[in-house]
Parts: structure tokens; C-alpha cells; sequence
């Protein structure tokens, strides 16, 4: 499979070190998943770990952003949209490039589809391990922020850590800006992280989860705006080879279609600037899959994101 083009300078790549599974073999079709743009970090770090695959991308447009939304919205949306994606895209595994959808939904998810699902979680673990000061910043999206399965993570994998955790839907949106080519002020990465730098022992943070597949998007524009040099880190690779590891030993269905094909929730005629990003990095032209739970009306995601 080419690599999706233009992408590579947006996300760090996968240390070769780190996986004994690369480059993979793999063959099949995925289809990454996401409310908006931030799942092509995931993409490309797929990409990159297996060539072969033939990677599709599904945006959730007619429901973003997901962090804003009630956990009753996302748990009644959220597989219903799968469904409806997978039947048209049939892909061999779905994976959910989203911290929000993942914490809230990936059980019911996997219950609504017969296929492998991936899911994604705050990097809380590795981040802990790198920490020197054991002082861990945790940069998400409010709804991620509040869940159970989060603090069960920090729980689980920091007692003897600080996580000073943040969250943000500006930082969604300016990533998304950023993505599109609209320049943001460094100095409003510096005003979107400042609360988890100013708070009780925020001096002491040498390490930042990014838990929301956007936000690396804009990694490098974040830590230019830190107060000091941090560590930024995000579950990109680690998702990638969950992927390779649940594809099945043969494709579910043999198909001689291109990759990269674009699915919207939303009309494309609506979402032109986004559908403009996607064919920079490879993706489209984009066609809609109707979700039956639409219940953001006629508001569309470039609109919001104005």
C-alpha cells in the first residue's frame, strides 16, 4: 500500500525498536474511525507498521465533536454509526480512533459488529515509565477526562505517579484548523495547556499524554508552546499493532477496491475544506453513509469549526 502522502511530517513514527512486528506482512482492509480528522495519526502509524493493508478512513461528521456530547448521545450513536459503516465499507477490523468513543462505548461497540474492534486509551503506562519527575500530564477531551475507565488507568498504572489531567474541545477544533493549513498563534497552545501546567505540582510535568488522536496532530506546535521541554505521548503505535494482531489469517471479503476510501456521516457537499484535508493525505472522494441516530440536524462539522 503507497503511503498516505503528507501526512508523515504531523506524527512521530513508529520506533522500529519497539514492535517485533515491523514491517508486518499483513494483508486485509481496516477502517479507521473517528469524529472528525485526528484518527489519521492512527492511519498513518498503521500505515507504516503494514504496507499491505488497504486502510479506509470513516469520520463521524454529522456528530462532531464527540467530546461535548452527552455519554446517553455517544452510547446511542456511537454503534449505531459502526454498524452502518462497516456494512458499507466491510472492512476486517474497525478501530476506533477516538479516546472519547473508546472510553464510553467500545463494549457496545463490539457487541454491535461481528469483526474485531480496536480501541483506544490514554497512553498512561509508557507515560508513567518515561516520566523522570513521576509527575504526568493527562491532555484530553472533557468527556474523556470524566470517565471511570480513565481514572481506573490512572489507578491502576500510577500510584506512585502524579497525573494532572486537562481537558480541552478548543484543542480539538485548533487541530482540526491546523490540519486544514489554517495557521493557529503559538500563543494559543501556550493558553490551551496552561491550566494543567498551573495547577498544584504542574511544575513538576516532564511528560504529556495526548488522549485524544487529534492532538498529535498539533504535537509540535505544543511543545513549542510549553513552558519547558515535556514529553509528548500518545497510544498511535501501540494501536497499530493491536490491529496487526486481531486481523484475521484471510480477508473477510476479497476485494479488488482502491484504499483509501472517505466516508462522511454528513453531506460532502457540506464539509468541502474537510474533504479538501482527507484528498491531501490520500483519502476520498468522500461519500456519505446515512446513520439512522442523526440527531445534530443540519449543522455541519466545518461549520462548527468555524
Amino acid at each position: 500500500m503507497p503511503a498516505i502522502p503528507g501526512i508523515s511530517s504531523l506524527v512521530t513514527a513508529p520506533d522500529p525498536s519497539q514492535s517485533l512486528l515491523h514491517p508486518s506482512p499483513a494483508r486485509g482492509r481496516v477502517l479507521v474511525f473517528d469524529s472528525g480528522a485526528g484518527g489519521l495519526t492512527v492511519a498513518r502509524e498503521i500505515a507504516d507498521l503494514a504496507p499491505g493493508l488497504k486502510i479506509d478512513y470513516a469520520a463521524d461528521t454529522g456528530f462532531f465533536p464527540y467530546g461535548d456530547k452527552s455519554d446517553d448521545a455517544l452510547r446511542r450513536r456511537l454503534p449505531e454509526a459502526a454498524t452502518a459503516l462497516v456494512d458499507t465499507a466491510k472492512p476486517d477490523v474497525f478501530v476506533i480512533a477516538c479516546n472519547t468513543a473508546s472510553t464510553l462505548a467500545l463494549a457496545e461497540v463490539r457487541a454491535a459488529l461481528d469483526i474485531p474492534v480496536v480501541g483506544t486509551v490514554p497512553a498512561i503506562k509508557p507515560a508513567i515509565e518515561m516520566s523522570e519527575t513521576k509527575a504526568v500530564g493527562l491532555l484530553a477531551t472533557p468527556g474523556t477526562i470524566g470517565r471511570s475507565y480513565t481514572d481506573r488507568l490512572i489507578s491502576e498504572f500510577a500510584q506512585r505517579a502524579r497525573v494532572i489531567k486537562h481537558g480541552s474541545i478548543d484543542l480539538v477544533r485548533m487541530a482540526e484548523a491546523s490540519a486544514r493549513g489554517d495557521a493557529q498563534p503559538l500563543a494559543d497552545f501556550t493558553e490551551v495547556q496552561a491550566p494543567m501546567f498551573d495547577a498544584r505540582g504542574g511544575d513538576q510535568i516532564d511528560t504529556v499524554v495526548l488522549a485524544c488522536t487529534h492532538f498529535p496532530l498539533v504535537r509540535d506546535q505544543l511543545a513549542a508552546a510549553a513552558p519547558r521541554p515535556i514529553q509528548y505521548v500518545d497510544s498511535g503505535a501501540a494501536i497499530a499493532r493491536q490491529t496487526i494482531r486481531v486481523l484475521p489469517a484471510a480477508p473477510r471479503v476479497e476485494s479488488t477496491e482502491r484504499d483509501h476510501r472517505l466516508f462522511f456521516t454528513s453531506d460532502p457537499r457540506q464539509e468541502i475544506e474537510l474533504c479538501d484535508l482527507f484528498s491531501r493525505f490520500g483519502f476520498g472522494p468522500a461519500q456519505r453513509v446515512a446513520v439512522a441516530d442523526d440527531t445534530l440536524g443540519s449543522a455541519t462539522m466545518s461549520a462548527l469549526l468555524r
